[in-house]
Order: C-alpha cells, then sequence, then structure tokens
C-alpha cells in the first residue's frame, strides 16, 4: 500500500500494516519536519523576488563524521537563480528603490563576475527594469550565456585590476552615469549588500542552529556575505561565535588579516569565480576588524572536496562551494570535536561543468592528480 499525503507532498510506500493512528503520528512528524526547514508548503510567495532566500541548511553527514564535528552547509544554491548572490541583487535594488534613486522601466547597471549579474537579471525581469552587465572575459561561457538568456545585456571586457580605469567595475559606473534613469549597483562598496545578508542570511542561519553556531567561514569576493552574516552572529552570540575568512590562491585577504592589516601586490590565480580579493571593499570593511582568523585553501583541495561532495553527499557543487567547504572541515579541526561550523554553499557545478569535470581542462590546469583515483570516474567529459 501507498499513501500520499497531498497537504505536503509526502509520500509513504510499502507501508501494509500501518493502524491509523500509527500513520497520522507518522504524517505529523513529517508535516512537522518539512516546517522546521522553513518550507510551510501552504504557504506562498510573491514571485521570483519572495523566493529568494530561507534556504535549507545542510547537514554534511561525511565530513562531520570524519571530523567528530558538525558541519552545515546554507543552500544558497537552492536560491531561485541558484547562487547566494540572488540575496545582494535583490537587497542592492530594493535599496536603491527605498532611496528613490531608480524609476519605472529604468536600467541596472553592474561590474559583476557572473552570479550577481544573474541574480540581478531576475531581479530586473520581475521587476520590469533594463539590466547590463559588465564582466571580465575571463568567465565561464555557462555563465555568459545564461545571462544573455535572461535578457540582459553582457559587455565582457579585458580583465584588469581595479586600479586600471578599464576594470570592468569602472566601465559599468561609467556607462550608469552616461545613460537617464540608471543605477550602477556597486556590489562591491554598496553596503546594502551586506545589509541584506544581515537582515536575511544571518537570522536564517541563527534560527535553523537554534543558536548554537561556533563557528563560521566563507571565502568573500565582494564581502557582503561574510560581513553581514559575520556581523548578525557575532551580535547574537554575545562575541561567542567565530568569524573566519577563507581565501583561494591569489587572494589577498589572508595575508591582510594575518598581518595586521597590511596590503600585499597581488599574485597568482585560482580556479574558483567570484571570490578573493586585492583590496578591502566597503562591505568587508564594516567587519574585518572582528574577524577572528583567515587561511588560504588550495586549489587542489577544492577540486578534491567538490567531487567528494558530489560522491558521498550527492551534491554537485561549484569550486567556490568546494574551497568553502574545505575551509569548514579546517575550521572545525580548529575548535575541536563537537564544534558546529556553518559554511556557505554558493551555487552548483551546472554553471562550471564544462570545466571542472573536463578532463583536459583539469589537466591543463594541473588538478587531474588531486582528484582521488576513485572519482575521477566523474570526469565525463573530454
Amino acid at each position: 500500500m501507498a499513501m500520499h499525503d497531498s497537504r505536503n507532498g509526502l509520500y509513504l510506500s510499502h507501508v501494509p500494516n500501518l493502524s491509523s493512528t500509527r500513520t497520522t503520528t507518522m504524517l505529523s512528524s513529517l508535516r512537522l519536519a518539512a516546517r522546521s526547514r522553513g518550507f510551510a508548503t501552504h504557504s506562498t510567495v510573491q514571485g521570483f523576488n519572495g523566493a529568494v532566500g530561507n534556504t535549507p541548511l545542510i547537514y554534511l553527514k561525511g565530513l562531520s563524521e570524519k571530523t567528530g564535528a558538525h558541519i552545515y552547509g546554507k543552500a544558497e544554491f537552492q536560491n531561485p537563480g541558484g547562487s547566494v548572490k540572488d540575496r545582494a541583487a535583490l537587497g542592492l535594488v530594493q535599496d536603491a528603490e527605498e532611496q528613490g534613486l531608480i524609476k519605472p522601466g529604468g536600467t541596472i547597471v553592474e561590474g559583476t563576475a557572473g552570479n550577481t549579474g544573474i541574480g540581478l537579471a531576475h531581479v530586473c525581469r520581475a521587476k520590469g527594469y533594463k539590466c547590463v552587465i559588465y564582466m571580465p572575459n575571463t568567465q565561464s561561457q555557462e555563465k555568459i550565456d545564461l545571462l544573455r538568456m535572461l535578457g540582459a545585456d553582457v559587455r565582457p571586457v579585458p580583465a584588469v585590476a581595479f586600479e586600471n580605469p578599464l576594470n570592468y567595475n569602472h566601465q559599468a559606473r561609467e556607462f550608469a552615469e552616461s545613460i537617464e534613469n540608471a543605477i550602477w549597483t556597486n556590489q562591491f562598496d554598496n553596503t546594502a549588500n551586506a545589509k541584506a545578508h544581515y537582515l536575511t542570511t544571518g537570522p536564517e542561519i541563527w534560527e535553523q542552529t537554534q543558536g548554537r553556531v561556533d563557528g563560521f567561514i566563507c571565502a568573500t569576493g565582494t564581502g557582503g556575505t561574510l560581513a553581514g552574516v559575520g556581523k548578525y552572529l557575532k551580535e547574537k552570540s554575545d562575541g561567542r561565535a567565530q568569524i573566519w575568512l577563507a581565501d583561494p590562491p591569489g587572494s589577498v585577504l589572508t595575508s591582510y588579516v594575518t598581518s595586521g592589516g597590511k596590503l600585499i601586490e597581488r599574485s597568482g590565480s585560482s580556479i574558483t569565480e567570484g571570490i578573493g580579493q586585492g583590496r578591502i571593499t566597503d562591505n568587508l570593511a564594516t567587519f574585518i576588524n572582528d574577524i577572528s582568523g583567515a587561511f588560504t585553501v588550495p586549489d587542489e583541495k577544492s577540486i578534491a572536496t567538490l567531487y567528494e561532495l558530489l560522491d558521498t553527499e550527492g551534491l554537485y557543487l561549484g569550486a567556490s562551494t568546494a574551497l568553502n567547504v574545505v575551509a569548514a572541515v579546517e575550521l572545525a579541526q580548529k575548535l575541536g570535536r563537537g564544534s558546529r561550523v556553518v559554511t556557505i554553499l554558493c551555487d552548483g557545478a551546472y554553471r562550471y561543468q564544462s570545466r571542472l569535470f573536463s578532463k583536459k581542462w583539469l589537466e591543463s590546469k594541473g588538478l587531474e592528480d588531486a582528484i582521488p583515483s576513485h572519482l575521477k570516474k566523474y570526469a565525463v567529459l573530454d
């Protein structure tokens, strides 16, 4: 016998001897579990924008058992636009609207490495704005194609340092200033970005862990997620929660934090996209002095963990997420057995699969040997 609870979308199969009392008890338990995830199925939201946020917090069982800690990933890939950047995109546009900086039919302009642009393109479609995206020409083709499918005017430009006037951020600002009824959302230095995470992501994590958070760690590009979540968790825990920064190769943020505030010249590169920095953004500056520590995660560890998460957890995630998970494991080891550590699962691997699962690409980056032999079966692309 199979039963379906139509109110909650719950399906019970092969339960031939369940009494009506036991059935009612089981369904009640399942409904409670569903609601505890924040998905009360009797409620609705208003379109794309209403669906942003309220993502699950996933217990990473295999890695938790290995470390003797409790490691959780905030499933930001379940946002309607597919990434954590949906939160920043919505927050930036709403802030501009509240300030009267944009009128109906206007143009939203941003310089972005990809996911913020995708979030903005979705928000613009939902709100009726035009969307223009400047981005480095080093980004994956999947991201560029998706932006264009969403109706954005995508303008790839050479990847040059922020100090260069041709940097994609400067070009975005100048274009927005040159036309009527347009704003440059300025995701790196507009602190409405961090505010969005302070108002949503941080409170969600606190509620989902019932206030039991020993550590939070993630990489940062704009600094919005780390600053917003970190500020909220620090405040709610009375300073008990440790907030750490994870960095990819080529970024200067680890050295800045560990040296007490000395910026070095940026050098090197990483396979990750959209994270790492050569400067302290205004978003990050709101929290930089409260960061507990920082360390760099090599690409070899990130790619190995990306494949491990697919194999052991069934999670198909991008390289930046894999870096975050490596960092969460290392932080859990620092904090000790029984500690509770949360990180951000930024986005899925779908936007990067032509690279991350390509034998030729992995070989070109010298990463083929970083993947354990029993996991190489997942590198199915030539």
